[in-house]
């Protein structure tokens, strides 16, 4: 059994939606970080950046239990596990890691500035609606989903003609192209690719996940937690 330590966000859906496609069995703990559960002392021995998702595999190497904190090196620990979505060969290995990286390196965090100067700075007290930041970090998420279609013009997937856990790790924020101020009319190939992986019966349980608590983290409350630790 595993511990999933989750809260309905893109990163916690990576967390999900890997469960779901590898069939492991697990017990979700909600961690509100709009009340600030991520900086509970007994989180923090698990996750200690205070970010989750993290799990915990009762079941770990040597039939130990371990914990791990991290998006990517949860999906890599899962994929290592269970021997899926991770490719069959080393060159197969290979591409699912760049990819894996390129996400958590870069789409992840422009994705995520983005919908923040977009949509959460303007609503601050006192507002911070800073045009250049909202014109970088728009540009920016343009800009990668821009390479990710070129490299799905010629790949089922992201890593190849296989679905990965790289495809786990970008769809989550890729998903809410529109909150980033995207379009997707000159992006086909990144559109097709959004299209099948939101299909996936897998994908669709992961991002149902206690979806009825996801907010817009709007309330002065979540404000501080979130934005002004």
């Amino acid at each position: 059994m595993i511990d999933l330590y989750f809260w309905p966000t893109p990163n916690g859906w990576k967390a999900s939606i890997a469960l779901e496609e590898m069939d492991l069995p697990y017990t979700t703990h909600l961690i509100n970080i709009g009340k600030g559960d991520q900086f509970d002392p007994e989180f923090l021995k698990i996750a200690p950046n205070n970010r989750m998702p993290a799990i915990v595999d009762h079941d770990g190497p040597d039939g130990a239990p371990v914990s791990v904190f991290e998006s990517g090196a949860i999906l890599m620990y899962l994929a290592r596990k269970t021997g899926r979505f991770y490719g069959t060969t080393e060159r197969d290995r290979i591409a699912v890691e760049e990819w894996l990286m390129w996400q958590m390196g870069g789409v992840g965090p422009m994705a995520g500035q983005a919908h923040h100067f977009l949509k959460y700075a303007p609503q601050l007290d006192p507002p911070q609606d800073l045009p250049y930041a909202k014109d970088r970090y728009r540009s920016e998420v343009s800009r990668l989903y821009g390479v990710l279609d070129r490299r799905l013009a010629d790949h089922e997937f992201v890593a190849g003609d296989f679905y990965s856990i790289a495809d786990i790790s970008i769809w989550g924020w890729a998903s809410l192209w529109e909150g980033q101020q995207q379009v997707l009319h000159d992006k086909p190939h990144f559109a097709r690719w959004l299209e099948t992986v939101s299909a996936r019966p897998a994908v669709q349980a992961g991002r149902a996940l206690h979806a009825e608590l996801r907010g817009d983290h709007r309330d002065k409350q979540s404000q501080s937690v979130l934005f002004k630790r």
